[in-house]
């Protein structure tokens, strides 16, 4: 885990990078898993094959998020004693772009996984594919040790070069808003928004 991040929301990570570094919305919590936060560790899976994921668990960096391009919809990437092994090496969450299988299994022994659903049919082990090289996941292109933020807001990545900066602005922002009462900010925010409907011509 990126224990810096762990308090940080994806959306005020949103706010400061982003639309082009946030996963779509097919990318979500299959459990009400908490926030993760982590180093990625990069995998590119082959359609209809989980062989690379399955290499990844057992070299992972503990803390890291192992984040998965996939894009098949047929087949299932990983299933509970996959996530069971991911878990017990202290591998913080997957971030798939795809399918898992065993939720419950999954679901009970507590191990986050993002991805678009699940399927009980699994991949095969017979394609070779990337271990440590830039995928792209939920839209959004991903190099190795890119911060990986993850809850049921969504998931946000901070490119590694920008991490001291975002945190930072981050850390700013949210003291910032913790400091301003609802009064305030209602106050502020019917300003802004009077504002712009007179820009725009509007007349109440």
């Amino acid at each position: 885990m990126d224990t810096a991040f762990e308090d940080v929301p994806p959306t005020t990570l949103a706010d400061l990078l982003g639309r082009a570094q946030v996963m779509d919305i097919g990318i979500r919590p299959l459990w009400d898993a908490p926030r993760v936060a982590g180093p990625a560790c990069t995998v590119r899976c082959e359609p209809g094959d989980n062989l690379m994921l399955h290499a990844a668990i057992h070299r992972a960096e503990p803390g890291s998020v192992v984040v998965v391009e996939s894009g098949d919809l047929d087949y299932a990437l990983a299933g509970g004693n996959v996530c069971a092994v991911a878990q017990r090496r202290g591998i913080a969450a997957f971030v798939v772009d795809g399918l898992i299988r065993d939720l419950g299994e999954v679901r009970e022994a507590g191990f986050p996984v993002f991805a678009r659903g699940v399927i009980p049919i699994p991949g095969t082990k017979r394609k070779l594919g990337t271990l440590g090289e830039p995928v792209r996941v939920g839209g959004v292109l991903i190099h190795p040790g890119d911060i990986v933020v993850a809850d049921e807001e969504g998931v946000v990545v901070t490119p590694a070069a920008r991490r001291e900066e975002i945190l930072t602005a981050a850390r700013a922002r949210l003291a910032k808003e913790a400091e301003e009462s609802l009064d305030t900010w209602e106050a502020n925010h019917r300003a802004r928004i009077d504002g712009a409907l007179r820009e725009l011509g509007h007349t109440d």
